[in-house]
């Protein structure tokens, strides 16, 4: 009986099955004990596609839409789908390109003479969307060489891919087909077209959003809401891409390849400073009511070297500004309140003495002097024997932290007297035309490589508690975002290429027996793509190097 192996499903249910069952026949027995269509399979820590065969007895694992990997199949399948879509309406020389992710949806543009974007486009690509989908056509995986990669690329007029495939220092790469077209994408991909029957199409800016669902909303398309501030962001982003002629991972490659990374770098930093000297402009423009600077941001977004930056600034406009500590604020430790699982929840808004906070400010704010407390980590009591402060003509109080944005923290302050930032890094840079970069995702690079310089944790201790970081940002920081006066973008268009040095080999140093692998071989592959460059040309006040070491401000 050699071609009868045994798996184990969720741990307890044991079964017999032929040798070269796909994962996929073998979910069809467990669909009904999941809340969506199942998308992937585990075994250990290693993901795998559910068209993969199994060939030997294992642990068996399934992952749906509740899970950020089984969304990130569905983002990618569908995607695919709608390219497909496109081209066999359009022609296939349509350009389609998936520029970055809104609220969990993909912002998409399409460029063809004679093609508008309108609600006529998107029911004609809806249509022929759903017939993809309700046929029920295989998405096949083929192992192809890298030059027939390259010469199905250049048939359909991917050059952005061509580029791409030119810095992979391997033999075969996998490509995906359903029915006559051929794409490159990075992960995992479905089985049948049958599975993606949730999504929708809304116009959005010059081109339209593909909804699907999250997490969250794992049986309905996710919503959207027309965060203006935000989304002028990201069409800020792709007018700076144009600027530094970097657009994808093949051209910053390019850029690093014939030495043109320092000019590249000092382009991307004077954008920035341009950028936080007009903020510092916004704000001495208002100064006759604005006494109160809040800056928020979700992890790992640079808040601190920005905050130190929009300082300087604001001296060179006359403004003196003040620094205060939000942790300072702190209740005692036995006064914090307790999260879900029982421990001090330092996250939440109520661990802040808003009572003194609120009084302080208002007594800066009116010429009055405060005496700020101090908060000490090590035995989590606040002490009143603080420093005193009183703002005098020409100064301005600037507030760093993860609530400034909500309108609760500073409740008893004047509208008018407040100015809030919103800071994050969202990048444009796209490894292709048809597959963006997570935000989140880089992020969490910059968070492992600054936790392991500057607090001792490892990559898998990082990775670790990257869920319990979001949750709280999901709670505390992003429904606030709208508030904001101003958003920054903190991200470089250059920074992976730098941040790859720091992190691959933290990252090698997870195995597989370890439950951090999945998202460690996940970058990993992701930074494969990329060439390295060093520091060296990255200035000391750089927002980046809070991250890498060598700032000139105290981060």
């Amino acid at each position: 009986m050699e071609d009868k192996i045994f798996v184990t499903v969720n741990g307890n249910d044991r079964r017999e099955i032929k040798k070269g069952t796909t994962f996929y026949e073998l979910s069809k027995s467990y669909k009904d004990r999941y809340q969506t269509d199942i998308m992937l399979a585990k075994s250990g820590n290693v993901l795998y596609e559910l068209s993969a065969r199994i060939n030997k007895s294992m642990d068996v694992e399934f992952i749906d839409l509740t899970n950020q990997d089984g969304v990130r199949v569905y983002s990618r399948s569908l995607s695919f789908i709608m390219v497909k879509a496109i081209k066999d309406l359009f022609g296939i020389e349509t350009k389609i390109f998936i520029e970055h992710s809104i609220n969990g949806n993909l912002y998409c543009e399409v460029y063809r003479d004679g093609v508008k974007i309108d609600n006529d486009f998107l029911l004609c690509v809806k249509k022929k969307m759903m017939e993809t989908i309700e046929a029920d056509l295989p998405i096949e995986r083929l192992m192809v060489s890298v030059d027939e990669a390259t010469e199905l690329a250049s048939k359909y007029g991917m050059e952005d891919k061509i580029r791409l495939l030119a810095y992979r220092r391997v033999s075969y790469v996998s490509l995906y087909r359903l029915e006559n077209l051929y794409d490159y994408y990075y992960g995992y991909m479905l089985p049948f077209t049958g599975l993606l029957k949730i999504f929708d199409l809304s116009l959005y800016e010059k081109g339209f959003l593909l909804r699907m669902p999250s997490t969250k909303n794992p049986n309905k398309p996710e919503t959207y809401d027309n965060f203006e501030k935000i989304s002028a962001v990201f069409m800020e982003q792709l007018e700076w891409c144009k600027l530094m002629e970097v657009k994808c991972i093949a051209d910053l490659n390019d850029v690093i390849a014939d030495g043109s990374f320092a000019e590249l770098v000092r382009i991307n930093e004077a954008l920035h400073e341009k950028k936080i000297a007009y903020i510092a402009d916004k704000i001495t423009e208002n100064f006759d009511r604005i006494k109160v600077v809040l800056i928020a941001g979700p992890s790992s977004s640079g808040k601190t070297s920005f905050a130190q930056r929009l300082c300087v600034q604001l001296r060179v406009n006359g403004i003196k500004p003040h620094a205060i500590g939000m942790d300072d604020y702190f209740l005692n430790r036995d006064q914090t309140p307790l999260g879900q699982d029982g421990r001090p929840d330092f996250e939440s808004l109520n661990a802040l003495d808003l009572h003194k906070f609120n009084n302080d400010i208002n007594n800066l704010i009116n010429g009055r002097e405060a005496v700020i407390p101090s908060y000490d980590f090590i035995t989590g009591k606040r002490s009143i024997a603080g420093r005193k402060m009183k703002l005098r003509k020409g100064e301005i109080i600037v507030i760093e932290g993860i609530h400034g944005l909500n309108t609760e923290l500073t409740r008893d302050i004047p509208e008018e007297n407040k100015f809030r930032i919103f800071v994050s890094p969202m990048t444009q840079l796209n490894i292709d035309a048809h597959n963006c970069i997570s935000t989140s995702d880089s992020r969490l690079i910059r968070r492992i490589v600054r936790d392991f310089q500057f607090r001792g944790n490892t990559a898998a201790q990082t990775i670790d508690s990257w869920p319990n970081v979001r949750r709280g940002e999901e709670q505390n920081i992003f429904p606030y975002q709208q508030n904001a006066d101003i958003v920054f973008n903190s991200a470089t268009i250059y920074e992976l290429s730098v941040l790859k040095a720091f992190i691959v080999p933290l990252l090698y140093k997870i195995d597989k027996t370890m439950p951090e692998y999945i998202t460690a071989n996940r970058i990993l592959k992701f930074l494969e793509y990329f060439l390295c460059a060093g520091t060296e040309a990255i200035p000391d006040n750089s927002l980046l190097k809070e991250f890498v070491g060598g700032s000139v401000f105290n981060v």
